[in-house]
């Protein structure tokens, strides 16, 4: 039974779809009824940078599917909005732990339980390239996207012993509606055309262009498999041979 966050759209909707395809139960979570509504796989709608709702988004998927052995931790906030990070207003910073990071903590401690007692589960972390070399004026995700890794890392160790693989991806650039956001705001920064800010984007990779949802929650997908069984602790970068 997997539960994916972030599911109302991008990496997480392909992500959900995929899984489904493939047979699986699938819980979808996002803030965005009407997004999860076209989806047409059962869902919850939660903000999970509240505890109080990463706890009743479990108690939900208990009641109605059953026991989590997948958990894909993709929902997030992005860095369009930060500032260089004399400016950076701590609000920001505590929205961006609040969502990025203390969510997946608080979902990943509730789930793994289910997991033990399977002795059996796969956990997937949903970080950045940013999540390994930091991005100018994001102080707040790329901390938050760094802390992933090291919460991804933990789980690993911990519940290894169980049958339980914990693991993340790193995508680079992929179009999605948070990438648009800060593709906006760079574009009027630095008075250019969001079209220029894309082919800028898409020139950082060897293959000269922007990666897919579709490949990424690809990936996710196989980390999600019994193929994957000898991963963990694993960060997969998906971003088509960018380097920096």
């Amino acid at each position: 039974m997997a539960l994916v966050t972030g599911a109302g759209r991008g990496i997480g909707r392909e992500t959900a779809e995929l899984l489904a395809t493939r047979g699986a139960r699938v819980m979808a979570v996002s803030r965005s009824e009407n997004e999860l509504q076209t989806l047409g796989l059962d869902y919850v709608v939660a903000d999970l940078g509240k505890p109080e709702d990463c706890a009743r988004t479990v108690k939900k998927t208990h009641e109605r599917l059953g026991p989590v052995t997948l958990l894909v931790c993709n929902h997030g906030i992005g860095s369009a909005h930060e500032q260089l990070i004399w400016e950076q207003d701590p609000a920001v910073w505590q929205e961006s732990m609040r969502i990025n990071l203390d969510g997946p903590f608080h979902l990943s401690r509730l789930v793994v339980k289910d997991m033990i007692l399977k002795a059996y589960g796969r956990m997937v972390f949903v970080s950045s390239t940013a999540g390994q070399v930091a991005e100018y004026a994001g102080s707040a995700y790329n901390s938050s996207k760094h802390g992933l890794l090291g919460l991804m890392r933990s789980v690993a160790v911990d519940a290894s012993q169980y049958g339980i693989t914990s693991n993340a991806v790193l995508p680079g650039w992929v179009r999605t509606s948070m990438s648009e956001a800060s593709a906006r705001t760079e574009a009027k920064t630095r008075r250019i055309t969001i079209k220029k800010v894309w082919e800028e984007r898409a020139a950082l990779s060897p293959a000269g262009r922007i990666v897919t949802p579709r490949e990424v929650a690809e990936v996710i997908a196989f980390l999600a498999s019994e193929e994957a069984s000898g991963l963990n602790g694993e960060a997969m970068t998906v971003a088509l041979g960018r380097l920096t």
